[in-house]
């Protein structure tokens, strides 16, 4: 049976959150976009190191990262941004195809993106609903989020949004770029958790091999040593305080 090195008190990397075996870090490849990305990530998912909304905070210049709890949120003065009109992504809002193209009178969207799972981006939405435009996306296909079990095919993570909000502005290389660090992040975990025939049969629905052939190459020989700079020792991660 494959063992998984996703355990409690795992040395990680400060950086991408992997083991230092699977990091990321020197792939990384920040993406630049016009388009205006927050996202508001809840308290619970911010402690994962599957979070595809940090991933968005690493990888795309200029996004901002907000972390939503129950007691003293963020409020909207802190998130919107000035001469901006703020889109909130959730499945419940108008079509982005609606609003597109934008008159050349109206301010440019900012996105403001809900990270944690359905019931927890419910609670986000609660608090926000009326800082903006609910907005929705218009995705096919099946999500490339193979991490966690979606309960539904038209279910897509956070990172997967992000792409197809850049892609609906127009910003296509931006989507392609943001794309590549969204599937090497899911592929590197995959091997992570010791899933290996799975992480080989991601490989093959993805661009991932032509985009990186050395760095893969050396991530599937390298051993780094957990005393290299840069390596902590974060533990287990924080468990959550109760809800209720």
């Amino acid at each position: 049976m494959a063992r998984s090195v996703i355990l409690a008190g795992t040395i990680r990397c400060d950086g991408c959150c992997l083991p230092p075996r699977w990091c990321l870090c020197a792939a990384l490849r920040p993406v630049a976009s016009a388009v205006a990305v927050d996202v508001l990530i809840h308290r619970r998912e911010n402690w994962r190191p599957t979070s595809t909304g940090k991933l968005v905070a690493r990888t795309l210049q200029g996004s901002r990262t907000h972390v939503f709890q129950r007691i003293d949120p963020p409020t909207r003065e802190s998130i919107a941004r000035p001469d901006r009109e703020l889109w909130i992504l959730h499945p419940g809002g108008e079509p982005v195809e609606n609003l597109l193209p934008r008159p050349a009178d109206q301010p440019a969207p900012q996105v403001l993106l809900l990270d944690g799972n359905w019931g927890q981006a419910g609670e986000m939405l609660r608090a926000v609903q009326g800082w903006g435009r609910l907005v929705r996306l218009s995705q096919t296909g099946a999500s490339r989020y193979w991490l966690r079990s979606q309960e539904r095919l038209d279910q897509f993570s956070t990172a997967e949004a992000l792409i197809a909000v850049l892609q609906s502005l127009g910003d296509i290389e931006a989507a392609s770029q943001f794309g590549l660090q969204f599937e090497l992040h899911v592929y590197a975990t995959l091997r992570a958790r010791g899933h290996k025939e799975a992480a080989e049969t991601y490989l093959k629905g993805s661009t991932l091999p032509e985009a990186f052939p050395e760095f893969l190459t050396q991530l599937n020989e390298r051993r780094r040593n957990p005393s290299e700079p840069g390596i902590s020792r974060l533990g287990p991660y924080p468990q959550p305080e109760r809800l209720d």
